[in-house]
């Protein structure tokens, strides 16, 4: 990959990576954000297929190809080690980012991730859903793919936001590239990336994982990360589904801000 991705920095102090989810971009991650701009210089990224990075030139959408691309990020701001927050893919990423280059991420915070597919035959048969999805995405539209993916299961207690943030929040997702999302579908989907559950030993640092309490299939996949990782602490967020820190903002917003304060009294 060559193409460079959109990158948007405030605040001052440590350098924080913040990573957001698939359909999101960095206006869908910057209210976490700028809760800790008073302690980290905060580099939010529009993920490829995403925001202002859209769809890449070439179009290299490929999981490995884009911990390459947020490698090159850091290299190109003379950043040696850095703190990595990512939401759902943006926390795949996060945690495929202090597998494959420990040396260069301090610490760790995952909301709703994932170590992703343990077994070969998980993953195809995901690959061959997310498949299936991009094609309905191309053939019914970005509007329709929006609401299907708004009306999943994993986003009910969504609902309780009320009409006006979530008619924002499928504006914000409409802003998107339809082609930009298909690609990162077939290239960074769950089942694309690698399996990193046997892998978690190589995670260097404290490691702060964050599940809504409603989001009962997350909420064992962070304690089965949990008990892999060396140094991990876990946060059930109350009222909160899978995007909790959308849905409980200020709750997440404090567990993150007391585990960075953790991190730096080390």
């Amino acid at each position: 990959m060559t193409a460079d991705l959109h990158v948007e920095v405030e605040g001052e102090g440590p350098a924080l990576l913040l990573l957001h989810g698939f359909t999101g971009s960095t206006a869908t991650i910057w209210p976490l954000g700028r809760t800790l701009t008073d302690r980290r210089t905060v580099l939010a990224v529009d993920l490829p297929g995403h925001g202002r990075t859209g769809l890449l030139d070439p179009p290299d959408h490929r999981f490995e190809s884009t911990l390459d691309a947020l490698v090159r990020i850091l290299d190109q701001r003379g950043i040696d080690e850095v703190d990595v927050l990512g939401y759902s893919m943006g926390g795949r990423l996060a945690l495929g980012l202090a597998v494959r280059h420990p040396e260069r991420v301090r610490s760790t915070v995952l909301i709703g991730s994932t170590a992703g597919f343990p077994t070969d035959a998980e993953r195809a048969a995901r690959r061959r859903s997310d498949a299936a999805l991009a094609d309905d995405l191309i053939d019914r539209g970005l509007e329709w793919f929006v609401d299907h993916w708004m009306a999943l299961p994993l986003f009910a207690s969504q609902e309780r936001l009320g009409a006006f943030a979530l008619a924002e929040a499928r504006a914000r997702r409409l802003a998107n590239d339809p082609d930009g999302l298909v690609a990162s579908l077939l290239g960074s989907g769950t089942g694309a990336q690698p399996s990193f559950w046997g892998e978690l030993g190589i995670v260097r640092g404290p490691v702060l994982l964050v599940v809504g309490d409603e989001d009962s299939r997350y909420r064992r996949l962070a304690f089965r990360m949990a008990s892999g990782l060396s140094e991990a602490a876990i946060e059930v967020v109350p009222g909160a589904g899978h995007a909790a820190h959308v849905e409980n903002p200020s709750a997440v917003a404090t567990a993150v801000a007391a585990f960075f304060d953790l991190v730096d009294s080390k």
